[in-house]
């Protein structure tokens, strides 16, 4: 049985009462990798704008709520406590699904007051977590965007994206779409035990590749660099993406907002013991003391000698690998609301 990243199902923020089973009645196996189940989420929007000075995108769509992929650092953990749910094992196995994503999408992006921007998948949770496979909603919205001709950027840190090459190709031809993957570690020990269900470092190089391939732009995201653990790994990351066709990169520290800064440490704990008083002691001092600080401006990069050391890292590796620091500007100007559709003639 495949594990999950967390060890754990803590009670969330919100939870004023504590719910305890006793040890005789847990079956191991079932607590520390249960099933995953979905719920239908019933939102009535899909697009999400943000206005934050730290995130290059201003409107989003996410599929889903909660990551099969079980990532032990992911900071949309937190979310699933406004569930009612932890940001534990719950997080990663119960996945709330928005079934009806493409036709909110189509009926916002048909309204007369919607302005025309890149619209950027999986800013929260991957849109390409396993579920999809099965359910093809991101598939579904890329339909629509096709169809209306509206740019699309896209992060993800699984293979499953190749399957939608021919609309991204499609899309790519007019720069209307590109990608970012996520390629966190290279040593299969460490990407196994913190990201346990996505795909390993060699097929995210061979995504790379293949996008390449297809014309479609495709950038890496080091994402999270972890002080200690992976930062080292930087120009070993950006050499290989680059052989593999990657264009541009860009990276992002650690963040641990909320109840994840118990979870991370305690995967830490379980998972590389001799390491946790290192990287803890660099949370710290790229935070200002603090395992998190929220600060805009801040908190992508961290602050200090140390984030300055990784900053300095990244931009040599860049330069000594001639990737560049951002992607394409993908044209808004070629949006063609499509008429008709939400409400046909009856005749």
């Amino acid at each position: 049985m495949q594990k999950r990243g967390s060890s754990s199902n803590p009670e969330n923020r919100f939870t004023h009462t504590k719910r305890e089973m006793e040890e005789s009645d847990l079956d191991p196996d079932a607590v520390s990798s249960p099933s995953t189940v979905l719920f239908a989420d019933k939102s009535r929007t899909v697009l999400s704008t943000n206005d934050s000075p730290d995130v290059p995108f201003s409107q989003s769509v996410n599929p889903y709520r909660g990551c099969e992929h079980g990532c032990s650092y992911c900071y949309a953990r937190p979310t699933h406590e406004y569930l009612d749910l932890s940001a534990g094992i719950d997080f990663e196995s119960k996945i709330f699904v928005k079934y009806d994503a493409a036709k909110l999408l189509k009926e916002e992006i048909s309204k007369k007051a919607y302005k025309p921007d890149v619209i950027c998948f999986s800013g929260v949770t991957d849109s390409y977590q396993p579920i999809e496979r099965k359910l093809q909603i991101t598939r579904a919205c890329l339909s629509v965007l096709r169809e209306f001709r509206n740019p699309v950027s896209i992060i993800t840190k699984n293979h499953l994206i190749t399957r939608d090459v021919d609309i991204l190709g499609e899309m790519a031809k007019d720069n209307l779409s590109c990608v970012l993957v996520s390629v966190t570690t290279l040593d299969e020990n460490i990407r196994s035990r913190m990201e346990p269900r996505a795909s390993t470092a060699a097929r995210r190089l061979e995504t790379i590749r293949f996008l390449s391939d297809h014309g479609i732009p495709v950038g890496v995201l080091v994402a999270p660099v972890i002080p200690g653990l992976t930062d080292h790994e930087i120009p070993a990351i950006l050499k290989v993406v680059k052989e593999a066709g990657a264009s541009f990169a860009g990276y992002v520290m650690l963040r641990l907002p909320h109840g994840l800064k118990e979870l991370f440490l305690e995967w830490l704990g379980t998972n590389f013991p001799n390491q946790k008083k290192k990287v803890t002691e660099r949370i710290l001092d790229i935070r200002g003391g603090a395992l998190y600080d929220s600060s805009f401006g801040t908190r992508g990069r961290g602050e200090g000698a140390f984030a300055e050391q990784i900053q300095s890292l990244f931009r040599l590796s860049l330069k000594k690998f001639a990737l560049n620091s951002v992607g394409p500007k993908l044209r808004t100007d070629l949006f063609e609301p499509v008429q008709g559709l939400l409400f046909p003639d009856p005749k």
